[in-house]
């Protein structure tokens, strides 16, 4: 089966008071998206990726791949102005018959193990959304007040989000709702149920300055 990967790396630098976009903030001298398509590159050696950046940053993303990968494997698109729309830009690329990853291009430590496991989970059952565990306890606000919820059944979404493109390139031409937040609740708006798989809790965003410093950590140890 084709695999593809598309990953999305359209977040700023905001919440990291810094100007430069999170992908491309270093970690032990390299660019956090080179870690990212690293280990999509190696999963297996017949995967594409897709790479998706806002306009802006295409000629730094193609910076990247010229210097550290093989170009005739990466393609690169433009975001769009929301997760929904760059997911779907990326997946406008594709028409063949295959495994899709969608994944977050800050969350740099993704395991090559759960790239494999979330594909072999979509050949069989179609589809495949990485879960951990909530270790915090869970309260639910609303109108009326506020009330806890049983943390054994909360479960906290990773990326890649994996499916056969039967699934996912349907579902991506209904029109965008707010609600939209990854791929998996696109796929349950389009009437289809998703499965779960044991994500990591190294696969993490990196989102403040404090994860880059976890992520070097990490990376140290290897």
């Amino acid at each position: 089966m084709k695999k593809i990967a598309v990953i999305v790396a359209g977040g700023t630098g905001s919440r990291m008071n810094n100007a430069i976009p999170k992908q491309f903030l270093l970690l032990k001298g390299k660019p956090v998206l080179y870690y990212t398509l690293n280990s999509f590159l190696h999963a297996y050696d017949d995967l594409q990726v897709i790479l998706v950046l806002p306009e802006e940053h295409v000629a730094a993303g193609q910076e990247i791949i010229d210097a550290f990968f093989d170009y005739n494997r990466i393609q690169i698109t433009v975001g769009g102005p929301t997760r929904f729309h760059s997911v779907q830009n990326g997946l406008k690329l594709i028409n063949d018959e295959s495994i899709i990853f969608v994944h977050d291009a800050v969350r740099c430590l993704v395991s090559i193990d759960l790239i494999q496991r979330c594909y072999d989970t979509a050949v069989e059952l179609g589809s495949a959304i990485p879960v951990i565990d909530s270790r915090d306890s869970i309260r639910q606000v609303s109108e009326l007040g506020n009330e806890a919820l049983e943390r054994s059944s909360i479960k906290q979404v990773q990326t890649p989000q994996t499916f056969h493109s039967k699934i996912l390139l349907p579902a991506y031409q209904i029109d965008h709702k707010e609600k939209f937040t990854d791929e998996a609740t696109v796929i349950e708006a389009f009437g289809l149920h998703v499965s779960l798989v044991p994500g990591e809790e190294n696969n993490f965003k990196i989102t403040r300055p404090i994860d880059l410093v976890i992520a070097e950590h990490l990376l140290s140890m290897n």
